[in-house]
């Protein structure tokens, strides 16, 4: 596995979050969404964690009628998924800022 591929495994979680904070999604969408964003992320990688974060009730799922094709489940987030998403930002930026700091500092050496 990638550097690459295990960063985005551990903040895919709060990404993911952060997409349905904004809108209602379903699981395909979500992907094109977090593609969007430039976050390559395969379909099979995402519905583990859905169904997840689903039993941890940080999203409710909902099915929905679709203009074309079967229904589909759409994915909004919870009180408790809003306090995760706000807890993810906060440790997000405690890792953020020192990393930067420290990646700054090798470009200058």
């Amino acid at each position: 596995m990638s550097i690459r591929s295990q960063l985005l495994k551990g903040i895919l979680e709060g990404c993911i979050l952060a997409v349905i904070r904004r809108q209602s999604v379903y699981g395909y969408e979500l992907a094109v969404k977090l593609q969007e964003h430039g976050l390559e992320v395969s379909e099979g990688s995402i519905y583990p964690i859905l169904l997840r974060l689903q039993k941890e009730k940080l999203i409710k799922g909902t099915m929905k009628k679709s203009p074309t094709g079967p229904n589909r489940k759409y994915y909004v987030l919870t009180e408790d998924g809003m306090a995760a998403l706000e807890q993810f930002k906060q440790n997000w930026e405690q890792l953020k800022t020192p990393v930067d700091g420290l990646l700054e500092r090798v470009e200058k050496l």
